[in-house]
């Protein structure tokens, strides 16, 4: 099964330990966007967004990794529309806390996950029957 993990660039070492669980456990990563470094000019924008966009279409379930930025929130969005299943990550449970959770995070097809990363991946694995 492929995988996408969105997040934002603070998250960077969180999403690499998340990529590296998966893919010990067999699951093949659509495309690593820790890789980039921050785009400089919009022709950088251009290429890191139609990657990334194919990167969600081409996954067989998305990890969003609270908190997230914006490009993250848009990239759940194409997996929304696409119907992927997406696991939420938050360290805390924030997103079951109304003055500042989205809508999108209560949709069918999204799993909120809470716990350390491990947890994270246990889920994953474990509702994917271990890839």
């Amino acid at each position: 099964m492929k995988f996408y993990v969105a997040s934002s660039f603070k998250n960077i070492q969180q999403v690499r330990y998340v990529n590296e669980q998966l893919k010990q456990k067999g699951y093949i990563q659509s495309y690593d966007w820790t890789q980039n470094g921050r785009a400089s000019n919009i022709d950088d924008l251009k290429r890191i967004g139609n990657e990334e966009k194919q990167a969600v279409m081409s996954a067989d379930f998305v990890v969003i990794i609270l908190p997230a930025g914006k490009g993250s929130h848009i990239e759940m969005g194409i997996a929304l529309g696409l119907g992927k299943k997406i696991y939420l990550y938050s360290p805390n449970e924030e997103v079951n806390d109304f003055s500042v959770t989205s809508t999108f995070y209560h949709l069918p097809g999204v799993e909120k996950c809470f716990g350390n990363l491990d947890d994270l991946v246990k889920i994953i694995c474990s509702s994917t029957n271990g890839r």
